[in-house]
Formats: structure tokens, sequence, C-alpha cells
């Protein structure tokens, strides 16, 4: 695929991945439209895209399911389509199931699942009339095999594979790519930003995510699985991969292996 003056929307633009994911299609001449809750902070990652066709900052948050709908709609009559659509946005978990009141259950799901899903169908109709398109969605490892200290992230994110795997086969015959993307430890602010226990942020970096993959490399992963059409990438480290393929052919050594695995 040239992504030369491609339509890309892309959700939690605002830093990580999201903003690596930016930049990097900027420097392809995309056509950007970023799209997350901080406009300073899109302001600045626009101001780092200097070499893309064109970028649009777009408000936008995941919580608020009827108000995607109708964001989706302006944004489709303005453009008439997008080609790719990023799902990136979400929000991680830094408790035991124990400590974090329901109501954030709730909320990690409402966010990282049901407001995924959201978007995706708000945008669909308009790729299924065009027969065609991309949607490209961020899972994660613990959408594999949950960890402790991600009791409800690991529902959502094991909910999003369900979604899309189910979600591809249903629209392969229309020319509609669907990719799921399974990061590991990325060094960003995801674990400053998670929900900690009783529901607040965890306000500091884990040691793990510190030491992470930088968010470029998942940008680079994804151009070259778009341009393979590829259904799935992990881009992960030894260990997360390690746990990947322990729990496939070894559940049993590898549910010894995950209670006292460190994942902070």
């Amino acid at each position: 695929m040239n992504f030369r003056n491609k339509k890309i929307l892309i959700t939690g633009a605002s830093s990580g991945i999201g903003e690596a994911i930016a930049i990097h299609f900027a420097g392809k001449g995309a056509y950007l439209l970023i799209a997350g809750r901080n406009l300073k902070e899109l302001e600045r990652v626009k101001s780092n895209c200097s070499s893309a066709e064109g970028v649009e900052i777009i408000l936008l948050d995941l919580e608020d399911h009827e108000g995607l709908f109708s964001k989706a709609s302006e944004i489709i009559q303005k453009h008439q389509n997008i080609d790719i659509l990023i799902n990136n946005a979400g929000v991680s978990q830094r408790s035991l199931a124990k400590d974090l009141p329901f109501e954030f259950d709730k909320k990690i799901i409402h966010i990282d699942l049901l407001g995924t899903i959201a978007l995706t169908k708000a945008f669909l109709p308009s790729m299924l009339e065009r027969k065609a398109g991309t949607i490209v969605t961020i899972t994660s490892m613990v959408g594999k095999y949950g960890t402790p200290m991600r009791s409800a992230y690991a529902a959502a994110k094991h909910g999003l594979h369900g979604f899309f795997d189910a979600l591809r086969a249903e629209v392969f015959d229309d020319n509609i790519h669907v990719l799921l993307v399974c990061p590991g430890f990325i060094k960003t602010n995801v674990s400053i930003n998670a929900i900690g226990p009783g529901g607040g942020k965890q306000g500091t970096m884990d040691e793990a995510t510190g030491k992470g993959i930088e968010p470029q490399t998942v940008a680079i992963a994804i151009e070259d699985a778009i341009h393979r059409e590829l259904e799935e990438i992990n881009v992960a480290g030894a260990k997360e991969l390690l746990g990947l393929y322990m729990k496939r052919f070894a559940p049993i050594v590898f549910s010894k292996m995950i209670r006292k695995m460190k994942v902070t």
C-alpha cells in the first residue's frame, strides 16, 4: 500500500504508541486525523507531523459511545471515507482485582473494549459501501493471557480479540483488512496513567515499561503488517513472548510462572 494521501484516523494519538504511529505515517505522506482528549498534546503531535499531507485534530472520548457515532458521521461527511482506522486509545490497570472498585472495571471495559467497538462500527458502513478499508486495533499480549494486576484490562483486551477475529471473517469478501497488534512492554506513559488501587492513577513508571520497546518499533511493525496483509502481529520482548508460548504449549507450567512473574 502506498500511504501517500491515505486518510488515517489514529485514536490515542496524543502520546506513546499513537504519537509514534502519527509521526511515522506523516513521513509516508498520509493525511492524518489524530484523535484524543488532550488538545494541547494533540497540537504538539501535530507540530511534529509537518511532513504529512495534512493533519487534523479530532477531539474524541471513547467512553462517550453515542458521541462516537455522531463524530464519525461528521468525519465521513467531510472526508467521504477513512482509508485506515487505527484503534489505539485505551487505559491500563495496575491493581489487584480485590482492590479495584467495580465501577473502574466497568470504566476500563467501557473505554478499551466497548469504545473501540463503537468507533469501529461507526466507520464500518462506509468501508462496506466502498468495499475497501483497513482496521488496525492495538490490543496487548495481555489479550492472549491474563496476568496479575490486569484483570479488567485483560478482560477488555481478550474481548477485542474475539470481536475483531469475528469481524475479520465477516468482512473478508468486502476487501476490508483487519489487523490485531499485540504489544508487550512499550516505553510509554501507560503505567503512569494506569488505574491503580481504589481507582486513582498509579502515577509512577513501571520498571518493565521504562525498559520496554520503543514505540517507533510498533509503528514500523504496523506499516509492514499492513503491506503484507497480516492478521495479527506480536511486538514484544523475550519475556512476554515466552509467556505466550508457555501458555500454549505448557499451560500448567505457565500458570505457576505467572504467579511469580514481575508484571510492573
